[in-house]
């Protein structure tokens, strides 16, 4: 039954992954203060998706903006900058994108002050501005950071593939938390250790190497037999914590690298670093429970399935994977 839940789930997730790749990619808009009430301003934004025609920062109307505005394009965004002097100040001034309720994407504002303080804002078609407060506090940078690590596992295709697999492979409650524990203890560990700089990896080659980490979890699917049992040197079933924690430990290089998109506001840096955390877990636990309430709701259907379902779902997951280890490692070079 566990075979039919991964394989509708697996078909979603690639259809939203093409979703994703064209309409999922936010903006960002940051302001830099680099004298009292001026700033340096870039806004970044997707080429492939379209949306550096759609999306339009507007910036208060009482701010004079720099008539100079340069634009380059780095891979596949398109980046402007210019600088921006407020002689009110930019508190209790609107920020807004313009044509974001059109889209079915987001955006992110950050404004990093002279005093080392950061807003950062995440808006949404629902709410495309923000109004800037006075000062930005703890609650601010909880609710954001966490805000962001609850969407990033929940978007993240491919670290969602590789939960999913695991799920597949083990059996009985006891090993399947001891394993997700390992996956979460490594991947915070190279989380927090890149993010504070302690240590760095290049990103392309993390990237494909998390494509392989799922291929090689579909080749344990593959040799999964019609009756769901496997060999018994099989690494991953004897020591499914181990595979978990070793793999966990590139995947939070990955986490680390999106989050350096956003960047950590400087006076509040483990706050927003336990926080994104927190809530990479907590969205990865939402995604475990709804996988797993959908499994008993489809065992209580008691629909029969196929003996092939789980070799079916391990090609499936192993094509698919395959594909990302391709076209990541084009990256490289």
């Amino acid at each position: 039954m566990r075979q039919l839940l991964i394989c509708v789930v697996l078909l979603s997730a690639v259809a939203a992954g093409r979703i994703e790749a064209h309409e999922f990619d936010p903006g960002y808009l940051s302001l830099t203060e680099t004298a009292p009430n001026r700033f340096d301003v870039q806004w970044k934004v997707s080429i492939s998706g379209g949306l550096y025609e759609v999306l339009t920062p507007r910036l208060p109307a009482s701010c004079e903006l720099d008539q100079q505005l340069r634009t380059y394009v780095v891979v596949d965004a398109q980046i402007q900058t210019t600088e921006l002097s407020c002689p009110e100040g930019i508190a209790g001034l609107t920020i807004e994108i313009g044509g974001l309720p059109f889209t079915m994407t987001d955006a992110l504002v950050r404004i990093d002050y002279l005093s080392g303080a950061a807003l950062l804002r995440r808006l949404t078609p629902a709410a495309p501005s923000v109004v800037v407060p006075e000062q930005s506090g703890a609650l601010d940078v909880i609710a954001t950071y966490f805000v962001l690590g609850v969407e990033h596992i929940l978007i993240g295709i491919d670290h969602l593939l590789f939960v999913l697999a695991l799920l597949l492979l083990i059996n009985g409650v006891r090993r399947l938390v001891l394993t997700v524990t390992a996956f979460t203890i490594a991947h915070s560990v190279t989380l927090a250790m890149t993010t504070l700089g302690l240590m760095t990896v290049p990103g392309a080659p993390v990237e494909a190497t998390i494509a392989l980490s799922i291929l090689f979890l579909a080749t344990q699917l593959a040799r999964t037999d019609t009756t769901a049992t496997r060999a018994s040197d099989d690494l991953t079933a004897r020591f499914p914590w181990l595979v978990a924690f070793s793999f966990g430990l590139l995947h939070g290089f990955g986490f680390a690298g999106a989050l350096a998109e956003v960047g950590l506001p400087d006076q509040a840096i483990p706050l927003a670093l336990l926080f994104f955390n927190v809530g990479v877990e907590v969205g990865q636990l939402l995604f475990i429970a709804a996988v797993l309430s959908f499994g008993w709701v489809v065992r209580r259907a008691a629909i029969p399935l196929p003996r092939w379902w789980p070799r079916a779902v391990a090609y499936g997951v192993g094509t698919l994977a395959a594909f990302w280890v391709i076209d990541r490692s084009t990256w490289i070079v």
